[in-house]
């Protein structure tokens, strides 16, 4: 692609009409990976709104080399990418990008918060020990998206931080524990009264 054609997309991107951004970022994305040049040059871009629409591009491009432009973006000093980026991981999972939806899964933010804990559920097994460790050493707030990502994940490591986590500490917190137990189909069968 020339410059001439970089500019076009930039400026399909910023029109201020999310249909003609939309079909640009489609149209960009079906040229794959081919100039991962000008991928690095959207997401380096001073606009945000540039760098979203690329995210949204790249989530379309479905290559293991996605992977690390998505994952350098979990930590774009703008919200709404970083959103994107999680969002994109969830669709493209990749067990390279657990260190950076850990660290998105204690975002202040619960919109980004869950979406990195839907992406850690779609990475599946592979993010059970990272998100055990959480349990193990996170705030609550981490903690409880942890235990629903445990839950949805469904593996069975996960039991005994999901039993320490009906402790009482918060109701969201057993919600999530007590879900995860009937999931694997053990629920309160070990509770004695």
């Amino acid at each position: 692609m020339s410059s001439i054609e970089i500019s076009t997309i930039i400026s399909e991107f910023t029109s201020g009409s999310d249909i003609r951004a939309e079909k640009a970022a489609l149209e960009f994305s079906s040229a794959g990976l081919q100039n991962l040049t000008i991928f690095n040059h959207l997401l380096a871009d001073q606009r945000a709104d540039v760098r979203w629409w690329a995210i949204r591009s790249l989530a379309e491009v479905r290559s293991p080399k996605a992977t690390p432009l998505l994952i350098k973006s979990l930590s774009d000093p703008d919200l709404s990418v970083r959103q994107c980026s999680a969002l994109a991981l969830q669709h493209q999972p990749n067990p390279l990008a657990i260190p950076g939806l850990i660290q998105a899964l204690n975002s202040t933010d619960q919109l980004l918060a869950r979406l990195a804990g839907d992406a850690l559920i779609a990475i599946g097994s592979e993010a059970v020990p990272a998100l055990l460790e959480v349990m193990q050493v996170g705030n609550l707030k981490i903690r409880i998206e942890a235990a629903r990502a445990l839950g949805k994940v469904g593996d069975t490591r996960a039991v005994p931080e999901l039993f320490k986590a009906l402790d009482g500490e918060s109701a969201v917190l057993e919600h999530w524990a007590e879900e995860g137990l009937e999931k694997m189909g053990i629920g309160m069968v070990f509770y004695q009264p």
